[in-house]
C-alpha cells in the first residue's frame, strides 16, 4: 500500500500530526462526556412512569440493557460470520 492511500483513506487525518481527534484530552472528553449522558438518562428511567405491554418493561434500565446485550451479540456473531466469509488478502488482484 502506498503512502497517497493509507489505510485511513485518502485525506483521512493521521494519528500522529495531532489532529483534535487524536489528542488524548479530547477522546477522554469524549468518554466522559457519552458516560455522564447515559447516566443522566439511566437515571431519568426512574422517575417516570411508563405504560407498558409487557412486565419486563417495567424493569429500571431494561432496553439499555437489552441494547447492550444485543450489540454484543452482534459483534461476536459477526466474529464467527467472519471465519466463514472471509477471503485471502489479494482476492480481488487475481
Amino acid at each position: 500500500m502506498d503512502d497517497a492511500h493509507s489505510r485511513h483513506g485518502p485525506g483521512a487525518p493521521e494519528p500522529g500530526n495531532g489532529h483534535w481527534l487524536y489528542r488524548p484530552r479530547t477522546v477522554n472528553g469524549i468518554f466522559w462526556g457519552l458516560a455522564l449522558i447515559c447516566a443522566v438518562l439511566g437515571l431519568a428511567d426512574l422517575f417516570y412512569r411508563r405504560h407498558t405491554i409487557f412486565a419486563f418493561e417495567s424493569i429500571p434500565g431494561f432496553f439499555g440493557i437489552f441494547g447492550f446485550v444485543v450489540c454484543v451479540g452482534l459483534v461476536l456473531g459477526a466474529k464467527q460470520l467472519r471465519k466463514i466469509l472471509k477471503r485471502d488478502e489479494n482476492y480481488y488482484d487475481r
